[in-house]
């Protein structure tokens, strides 16, 4: 073979086939140079077929709600029931049937990069987006459980066309629209999938803001969430507006009197 190494290298970057035959030159060639290219070639195919298998099985209940004769299906799903500070926020997605997002997976999964590559990618991709947020305060006014329902519904209620299927995350709502709850329905279906990383990804970019705001609370690293970091935060400076006030240890503190609320400065 005549190519240098770095043309392989070139030429590898537009090759998909296996069974090409510049693989099997490359195959042939006993420089090091190209066995390290080939062998992270192999790879790179291995995991782009993994990937498209993954989002194929993720599919089906997308194709089976098509097969009953459904057109537009949305996925639904929340983030943010756990922090002790914060909103949750609720997102419906509504894909296009030949769509494709290779490393779909439940937003929790994804790394930082890869949540907001797939955040653009959606965004560009999807018939259309709808985001619920609902604010510490209404969270602490209906219940977790209630609040979660109120993201949700704001959210679908912002769809264009309106969905005549419904696939949700682990939860049922009080709607007219024929709907299938799927527990851990973010690493089954492609629809809550994306609508988990819409959610997580808007969520975080919220909580970004709050930490300009708090700094002392750290949110950029913890979203809101109790860890060790932000509970020490709680304890020394009391509690933000942002916090929900019926979320232990927040509501002793709030009951004892220990702290009153942070006002902005």
């Amino acid at each position: 073979m005549n190519y240098t190494v770095k043309q392989i290298e070139q030429r590898l970057q537009t090759i998909s086939d296996e069974n090409d035959p510049f693989i099997k030159q490359c195959a042939q060639d006993e420089r090091k140079g190209v066995q390290a290219l080939l062998k992270k070639w192999n790879k790179k195919i291995q995991q782009e077929k993994k990937d498209r298998i993954r989002f194929e099985n993720m599919s089906i209940y997308e194709k089976e709600a098509r097969n009953q004769g459904f057109s537009f299906v949305a996925g639904i799903d929340e983030v943010g029931r756990g922090p002790l500070a914060g909103p949750i926020v609720a997102s419906a997605v509504m894909l296009p049937e030949d769509i494709y997002l290779p490393g779909l997976d439940d937003s929790k999964k994804l790394t930082i990069k890869k949540r907001e590559a797939l955040y653009d990618q959606i965004q560009q991709s999807a018939i259309s987006i709808g985001i619920g947020i609902v604010s510490p305060e209404e969270i602490d006014r209906y219940n977790i459980y209630e609040a979660t329902k109120k993201a949700m519904l704001d959210a679908l209620q912002q769809l264009k066309p309106f969905p005549d299927y419904l696939l949700i995350d682990a939860m049922e709502l009080v709607t007219p629209i024929p709907q299938r709850s799927l527990v851990k329905g973010d690493a089954k279906s492609i629809s809550i999938a994306s609508a988990s990383v819409i959610a997580k990804v808007y969520r975080d970019r919220i909580m970004l803001n709050y930490h300009k705001q708090y700094p002392q609370y750290h949110f950029d690293k913890n979203s809101g969430y109790g860890t060790k970091e932000h509970l020490k935060a709680l304890h020394q400076f009391g509690p933000t507006p942002i916090h929900r006030k019926t979320f232990s240890p927040i509501k002793e503190m709030v009951e004892d009197s220990l702290f009153t609320y942070r006002e902005d400065e």
